[in-house]
C-alpha cells in the first residue's frame, strides 16, 4: 500500500469507532460475478471503517429504488446505471448533496474530471444544482475492434485521427477488401447500435456543450451539427463499398453476429465499432490481446476537441444519509477501492491515480488508458434522453436513415417526437 493510500485509508478508520460503528445498506444493479466483485470492494471499505456492510442487487433496480425512497425505506447508498434517473430522484429530494470539496476532488483526480462534475451534478428540489453523483466503474464505447493479423498481412496501419481512419476505409475499398461490418438488429430494440455511431460523432464534430444541448434538446434534433453527424455515419454505413453485404445489410444484421465477419476467412470485414462488451459475441477460442484488438475511435486531426470518450458508468449516491453512508462515498475516493476491482474485471475507472499495472487483465489496462487520455467524457446520449426518443424514435429513425430516408428527414421526424411529449 502506498503511503498516500495508507494515510486516506487510515484517516477514514479513524473518523468510526466501535461506538460509531453503523449499518451500511447499499443497493445496485449488479448480481451475478458483479456482484461477488462490489462486495470485495466493500468488504475493504467495511475492515477500514468498521462499518458493517451489507449489498442487495436487483435486476429491477431502476423500479425498486423509487418505491423504496417513496416508502422512507431507501438504503444509504444507491447505485444508478443511469444519470437520468439519479436526476429525477434528486429533483425530487430522494437524494443528499455529497461532501463539500467533493467535486473538487474529482477535478483534480479524474482525467476529464469537469465530464464527472457535470454528470454527477443536479438541481435539488429548491432548484440549487448540487453534486450527488460519484462515478465509480465505468465503461468505454469509442473503440473500433480489428484482428492485428489481418492487417499486418495487409499492410495496414491503426489510425490514430479520423482523416486516416477515413482514408484507410478507402483503402480497404480500393483494394477490394470490406472494411467494415456493422449491424444494427436487436430485437425490439433494433437501431440502437447507430445511436452509439451518432453520439461518437456528435463529440467529433460538436464541442462537449453543444452535445450537452443536443441530449437536452436545447439543440433540436434537425440542428444542422446533428444532422451533419449522422451523415458522418452515412459515410460509413451507406457505402456499400464500406459495409459487408452492402448497406441494405446494416439493419438487417444483428449486432451480435456481426463480429463474425472479423474472424472469417478470408475476412468479410476489418473492422467493427461496439463498445467493451462486445467481446461476449466473439468466438470461444478468440483471444482478446492477440487474436483480436481494439484501438480508439480517433477525433479529427485537424480540429480542437481534444480526444473525447463515450460512454456509460454507474454512478454511488446518498439515498439515506448517514456518517457510514459518507464514509463510503470517502472511501470510493481511495485508490484502494478502484485498485481492488481493477485486479479482478469488468471494471474501468478515470482515476489519474491508480497503479494500472494492478489490472488482471491487460485488455482491460489498454481500454482504461484509453479513458485516461480522454479530455471529455459523455455519457451515452440515448440512455440519458426521454424513452419515447432515445429508446424510441433514435432507434427506429437510425433504421429509416440506413434504408434510404435523408438525415434531414430523419432529423425532423425524431425531434417532432419530441415535441410530442413535452
Amino acid at each position: 500500500m502506498n503511503k498516500v493510500l495508507y494515510t486516506s485509508v487510515a484517516s477514514l478508520a479513524l473518523t468510526v469507532g466501535a461506538a460509531q460503528a453503523e449499518q451500511v445498506t447499499v443497493f445496485g444493479p449488479w448480481l451475478g460475478p458483479d456482484q461477488e466483485q462490489v462486495e470485495k470492494v466493500l468488504e475493504g471499505f467495511a475492515e477500514a471503517s468498521g462499518h458493517d456492510v451489507s449489498y442487495v442487487g436487483s435486476d429491477s433496480f431502476e423500479q425498486q429504488i423509487v418505491i423504496d425512497a417513496e416508502a422512507g425505506s431507501a438504503p444509504n447508498i444507491a447505485i444508478f446505471p443511469q444519470p437520468g434517473l439519479a436526476q429525477d430522484m434528486a429533483r425530487n429530494g430522494f437524494l443528499t448533496p455529497l461532501a463539500d470539496g467533493t467535486d473538487d476532488w474529482v477535478r483534480e483526480h479524474y482525467a476529464a474530471g469537469d465530464s464527472w462534475v457535470d454528470l454527477g451534478s443536479f438541481a435539488g428540489p429548491d432548484g440549487e444544482v448540487s453534486l450527488y453523483g460519484f462515478f465509480f466503474k465505468v465503461d468505454v464505447k469509442s473503440l473500433v475492434w480489428y484482428m492485428p493479423e489481418n492487417f499486418e498481412d495487409a499492410g495496414y496501419d491503426v489510425p490514430e485521427t479520423m482523416e486516416e481512419l477515413k482514408a484507410l476505409t478507402e483503402q480497404m475499398a480500393a483494394d477490394g477488401e470490406t472494411p467494415w461490418c456493422i449491424g444494427l438488429g436487436s430485437g425490439a430494440a433494433t437501431g440502437w447500435p447507430a445511436t452509439d455511431w451518432v453520439e461518437d460523432l456528435m463529440l467529433r464534430v460538436a464541442t462537449p456543450e453543444e452535445y450537452d444541448a443536443w441530449v437536452s434538446n436545447d439543440m433540436p434534433f434537425d440542428d444542422p451539427k446533428v444532422i451533419e453527424a449522422i451523415k458522418e455515419f452515412g459515410w460509413f454505413a451507406k457505402n456499400d463499398d464500406f459495409v459487408a453485404g452492402g448497406a441494405n445489410a446494416v439493419a438487417a444484421t444483428d449486432f451480435r453476429d456481426a463480429p463474425q465477419g472479423l474472424f472469417s476467412f478470408p475476412p468479410q470485414c476489418y473492422m467493427l465499432k461496439q463498445a467493451s462488451f462486445i467481446p461476449t459475441f466473439f468466438p470461444d477460442d478468440a483471444v482478446v490481446g492477440e487474436d483480436v484488438d481494439f484501438f480508439y475511435f480517433p477525433a479529427y486531426g485537424d480540429s480542437d476537441l481534444g480526444t473525447p470518450v463515450l460512454g456509460a458508468g454507474t454512478l454511488w449516491a446518498i439515498t439515506n444519509d448517514s456518517q457510514g453512508a459518507q464514509d463510503l462515498i470517502k472511501y470510493l475516493q481511495t485508490t484502494e477501492a478502484h485498485e481492488t476491482w481493477m485486479a479482478m474485471s469488468g471494471f474501468l475507472t478515470p482515476y489519474k491515480d491508480v497503479d494500472t499495472s494492478v489490472f488482471g487483465d491487460p485488455t482491460l489496462k489498454n481500454m482504461n488508458d484509453i479513458l485516461l487520455n480522454a479530455t471529455t467524457f459523455r455519457f451515452d446520449a440515448s440512455d440519458l434522453m426521454p424513452g419515447a426518443v432515445g429508446a424510441g424514435s433514435f432507434w427506429t429513425g437510425m433504421v429509416d436513415y440506413v434504408g434510404g430516408k435523408s438525415a434531414e428527414d430523419v432529423g425532423a421526424d425524431i425531434q417532432a417526437s419530441w415535441d410530442a411529449i413535452k
